[in-house]
């Protein structure tokens, strides 16, 4: 399948376990759906069958979209390390052009891992999030939490069937990203800004970056918080689980 808004084709994204010896080869028709309109709408009805079994299966699955280096498989590791007994089961599905680094390092923080490496393509879709929960096999009532390419562009046009979004930047990405990119910041309920603990040394001001956000999303929630110091943690698991309790 190729990308009709960013020309992202070649390669054919797979499927695999960190330090597995199989690779699964999602097919991907080139020619298929060739206008952009066709290509959404395709994605689309993937995106609804994978919501529908998710539903079904009383899974709840979020969309974790932002920059390149904003901290998002911190934020997850942290996550699991801090989840306690009152935590549905969760896995992890990694999106990146290449490597099973990010894999790795869920695991081993403790938690359910699979890799979608998308070659030359620059977003999850429908598609692949529906072979990557065939082959993860969440239990029921678990939370997936899925991982997008860093990307502020593509992953905001492709609904995967989550039930969630939400997008993740860092204060050392500056304050006009939210400006640059309205789409994505837009689309979501929830905007995390990581990295705060580095505010002292940076000349960004974070109260303008909230206000270009609700200006953008006048309901969206904002989350401050640093993945490294854990300050901020305890509001996104709280966030998470208030989610995960009552879809």
């Amino acid at each position: 399948m190729m990308c009709g808004h960013c020309g992202c084709a070649g390669e054919k994204a797979r499927l695999s376990e960190p330090d597995s010896d199989a690779h699964r080869h999602l097919h991907q028709d080139g020619d298929s759906l060739q206008l952009q309109q066709a290509l959404l709408a395709g994605n689309d009805a993937l995106a609804q069958q994978n919501r529908d079994w998710l539903t079904a299966n009383q899974i709840t699955c979020i969309n974790l979209m932002g920059t390149p280096g904003a901290g998002k498989t911190q934020l997850l590791e942290a996550t699991f390390k801090g989840a306690g007994p009152d935590w549905p089961p969760m896995a992890v599905l990694e999106g990146d052009q290449q490597t099973q680094n990010d894999a790795r390092r869920i695991q081993a923080s403790g938690g359910r891992a699979l890799q979608i490496n998308t070659g030359t393509g620059c977003h999850l879709d429908a598609q692949m999030i529906q072979a990557g929960l065939a082959s993860l096999a969440p239990a029921v009532g678990s939370l997936v939490l899925v991982e997008n390419v860093g990307n502020l562009v593509c992953p905001a046009l492709f609904d995967l069937g989550e039930q969630h979004r939400v997008a993740m930047m860092a204060v050392t990405d500056g304050e006009d990203k939210p400006d640059k990119y309205p789409h994505l910041f837009a689309g979501c309920e929830l905007v995390v800004i990581n990295k705060i603990d580095l505010l002292p040394y940076l000349n960004v001001d974070l109260e303008m970056v909230k206000a270009s956000l609700r200006r953008l999303n006048p309901r969206v929630e904002i989350l401050t918080l640093s993945a490294s110091t854990g300050e901020g943690l305890g509001a996104w698991r709280d966030w998470l689980l208030a989610r995960a309790h009552h879809d």
